[in-house]
This record gives structure tokens, C-alpha cells and sequence, in this order.
């Protein structure tokens, strides 16, 4: 078969393909802009886009104020009397040293270029690349635990709910304390919350945070009348 023809066939499938998808209908009462489709080009890798959402399903996206609801977010709270700059600094913050006589510490051969306290200070991929960095540390050293206020803490344990507790009870140190935070999550009413980002299919319950985030939205819920949608108003998009 000639180039072109084949060429053309090919196009003429996926014009038929993309005309014979059906159109997702948005319930109106919910902000428009968060489904608005975006460009796929240049997008990362990691990213799920607004745009594919499922029905009744909207993305947790950090292109618009959905992104309050990130771990990444800039959203500071006080949690057992200390203070942290967001949900993803206090998760990476764990698996720094706790103090000068911390195995992590002491074991030969490590780099900490920042310490636990400036890490509980960070957000979004800030927060993100110095767990990476900690991530490579610990395995160097062959662990898999955390710590929190001295305590060793696994947060892939398939024993202990120990770990996703902790998340939850910072998960909601964070939304108490944010009245926008509060305000995008009651918002969404009755959507099926999804992450904007793919995950293992059998990630641990800690860090499926928008299961969390289903959970305090439906507490949220029961402890006063929910925000009427429009009230939410796009933000700067957080960094991705």
C-alpha cells in the first residue's frame, strides 16, 4: 500500500475513533474550568490531566485550585505543637535524623545536605527531591523506617496502620486549618476525588490521599452545609 493511502486510512481511524468517543456531560453546578482539556504536549509523564476524569470523577488537579488539596501545596499547619509548610515536607521530613545519635546519623558514609527541620519547611517538588535524596541514604543503609518523635514507624508495613493514621491525622491538621482548603474540599460535593498523578496499583493506604481526602470531606459534611461551588475561584497553578 502506498505511503500516502496509508497514511490517510490511518488518519481516517483515529478521526472515526475520536468522533464515535462519547462526550463526558459535567454536572454545571460544579466549576467548568476544572475539566478544561489541556494540551498533552510537553505534559509529564507522572501527570493525569483534568480532562481525564471519568464521570462524576474530577482530578485533583495542581493547574487550578484543586491543587489545595496536594500533599505538594503550600498549606502550613501546626501538628503535635510543631510546624510544617505542607503535607509533603512532614511526609519527607520522617525520613531525616532526629537527632545527633539517630542511626541515620551516625552511619558512615552519608550525605544529609539538609537537616530534618528545614525539611519540614518545604513544598511541593522542593519537599519531593529531598525525600529522593533521603530515599537513596536509607537505602544505603538497608532500612525502610521512618521516624516520628523517636518512634521507628514502617510506612509499607502490611501489619500496622500505624503510618496511614499518622497521615491521616496530619491530613486533617491541614484541611482544620486552612478555611480554603476547607472550601475547595467541600466544593466538590459528590465528585469521586482522583489523584493527578499515576500510582503503583497496590500503593499503601497512606498514600492514597485522596481516599483520605474523601473520608474528611464527608466528616466536613456532616459538621456543616456544604460550599456552593462557585464560591471556589482558579489559583496560580501550583508546580508540577
Amino acid at each position: 500500500m502506498p505511503i500516502r493511502a496509508a497514511f490517510l486510512l490511518l488518519s481516517f481511524a483515529v478521526v472515526s475513533v475520536w468522533a464515535d468517543s462519547p462526550t463526558i456531560t459535567r454536572d454545571p453546578k460544579y466549576p467548568a474550568h476544572w475539566w478544561t482539556p489541556v494540551p498533552t504536549n510537553g505534559v509529564p509523564a507522572w501527570e493525569v490531566l483534568p480532562q481525564e476524569a471519568g464521570p462524576r470523577e474530577v482530578i485533583l488537579s495542581k493547574r487550578n485550585e484543586l491543587g489545595l488539596l496536594s500533599n505538594f501545596a503550600p498549606t502550613p499547619f501546626e501538628f503535635h505543637g510543631k510546624r510544617y509548610a505542607s503535607l509533603e515536607g512532614f511526609w519527607q521530613m520522617m525520613k531525616y535524623p532526629g537527632s545527633t545519635n539517630d542511626l541515620r546519623a551516625t552511619f558512615p558514609g552519608l550525605e544529609w545536605k539538609l537537616t530534618r527541620e528545614q525539611v519540614s519547611q518545604l513544598t511541593a517538588f522542593d519537599a519531593k527531591h529531598a525525600g529522593s535524596a533521603a530515599d537513596a541514604n536509607m537505602k544505603k543503609m538497608g532500612i525502610t523506617w521512618v521516624t516520628f518523635e523517636g518512634k521507628r514507624i514502617e510506612p509499607r508495613s502490611t501489619t500496622s496502620d500505624e503510618f496511614y493514621k499518622l497521615i491521616v491525622e496530619a491530613t486533617r491538621a491541614k484541611v482544620a486549618q486552612n478555611p480554603e482548603v476547607q472550601k475547595v474540599i467541600l466544593a466538590t460535593g459528590d465528585l469521586v476525588l482522583k489523584p493527578d498523578h499515576y500510582q503503583e496499583p497496590d500503593a499503601p493506604p497512606a498514600w492514597r490521599y485522596f481516599e483520605i481526602l474523601t473520608m474528611i470531606r464527608t466528616e466536613l459534611q456532616k459538621q456543616q452545609a456544604p460550599f456552593t461551588p462557585a464560591q471556589t475561584a482558579p489559583l496560580a497553578p501550583l508546580p508540577r
